[in-house]
């Protein structure tokens, strides 16, 4: 028991992990296209390059972790995070950053299929939903800090403080590593060691054998091709495409739009509003477990797109204090919408549900896709337009709530674990 407890207090870590390396992308922007003097719309490949990867991972991750096992997938995943952070903050450049970010991607990815069936193995079926909670609070709490180290880093590393006698280990060994035109780099520094210190752990940890439940596995074959004839599979689909690329544009281009139209310092305020977005879209994922107890999750998933809607229209068009809020309210409008859009999309589809997850957890790539766009849209007709594109997928998400076949008493048709496949 206390070997199994370890490995859950281990994958919380990964959790956490998994978030810290993923949300940084929107707080860094403002200082790649300064440092590399590029075009918002070259910058949108950033996001992209990273998010492509999910897309290209979780269906082969899946079949991957059944043949080799997931302690070898869980420090292949932090080696590919390693070598990708380690390239970056030794060959600063946008042509390294975009390989950097991919390789990164793939371990994300890889990550995010092992870790669940890992967690149920070694917490207990019986307790499997509650230790799905908390990890999305880790994943929550990691996405929250990360901007705000990255500040600290900012506004410390080769600054006057940056030499004091109290200026910290941390701070003294960056100075030597990072150019001082570049204090930014100093994140991929910290990640390269933290992937490094995790592939270390791992490979000292004993880990339990894991036997897939069915809705945990991927087949390629039968499976995939009947999903693939189902048309809701497709619509479905689209739903988790269009979240994650909402998500990721409003997170991916908040600190630029501050920047740009207010003036605001990506690395203090900038990174505080990113921070707080991420933080009210982790409370409202837990205020979202109760209302969907309450009312019907199609209802619930309305009003949640709408109030997002409402907040991302008062940020882009407000004053620079209404913009202050309205993003990371724009968060919290937001923290409903993927566990509901699962859950809808399990409920409509009655088997195959590991295949069917996984062509889900493809529709990730919407994070790659949707902030190219506007990265794309803000060269011909500026950023704040250009974020008017995301009415569009948020438009559909809404019509979600108004086509798709109600759940039965507010309950998936699997469990409680569906909710929190991909945080």
């Amino acid at each position: 028991m206390q070997r199994n407890i370890f490995i859950v207090i281990l994958i919380f870590l990964i959790f956490f992990v998994i978030s810290f390396l993923t949300n940084i992308l929107g707080p860094i922007i403002p200082d790649i296209v300064k440092s590399f003097d590029l075009s918002i719309g070259l910058a949108g490949f950033l996001p992209f390059a990273f998010f492509v990867a999910y897309g290209v991972m979780s269906i082969p991750a899946g079949l991957m972790v059944e043949k080799f096992g997931e302690k070898a997938m869980l420090i292949g995943a932090f080696f590919l995070a390693f070598g990708g952070a380690l390239l970056f903050a030794l060959i600063p450049s946008f042509t390294i950053a975009l390989s950097s970010l991919f390789l990164i991607g793939i371990g994300m990815a890889i990550l995010q299929v092992v870790i669940n069936p890992l967690l149920r193995v070694s917490g207990g079926e019986e307790k499997f939903a509650f230790y799905s909670v908390l990890a999305q609070l880790f994943f929550g709490a990691a996405s929250f800090l990360s901007p705000l180290l990255y500040s600290y880093l900012v506004l410390n590393v080769h600054s006057r403080n940056g030499y004091s006698e109290s200026s910290g280990f941390l701070i003294d060994i960056l100075n030597g590593l990072v150019p001082e035109n570049l204090k930014w780099v100093s994140l991929y520094w910290v990640f390269a060691a933290i992937a490094l210190l995790m592939v270390v752990v791992i490979a000292l940890v004993r880990f339990p054998k894991v036997e897939l439940l069915e809705d945990e596995r991927i087949d390629v074959g039968k499976s995939f091709a009947e999903l693939a004839a189902n048309k809701l599979v497709w619509a479905f689909f689209l739903g988790i495409f269009a979240y994650v690329g909402t998500e990721q544009g409003i997170a991916n281009w908040i600190s630029q739009f501050l920047q740009t139209y207010h003036e605001v310092d990506p690395a203090t305020t900038g990174a505080s509003v990113i921070s707080y977005f991420w933080g009210l879209l982790t409370i409202g994922c837990f205020l979202g477990l109760i209302l969907l107890k309450i009312f019907d999750s199609r209802k619930v998933l309305i009003f949640f797109t709408c109030g997002g809607i409402v907040s991302l229209l008062i940020a882009l068009f407000g004053s620079k204090d209404m913009a202050l809020i309205g993003f990371p309210m724009a968060g919290f409008f937001a923290s409903v919408m993927y566990s509901v859009i699962f859950s809808l999309a399990l409920n409509s589809v009655p088997k195959h549900h590991g295949t069917f997850s996984g062509i889900l957890c493809a529709g990730i790539a919407g994070g790659a896709v949707v902030p190219l766009i506007v990265g794309g849209l803000g060269e011909l007709v500026g950023l704040r337009f250009a974020m008017l594109f995301l009415l569009i997928p948020l438009g559909y998400i809404l019509s979600i709530g108004l086509w798709a076949k109600p759940l039965v008493n507010n309950e998936t048709v699997s469990s409680v674990r569906e909710l929190f496949k991909m945080g």
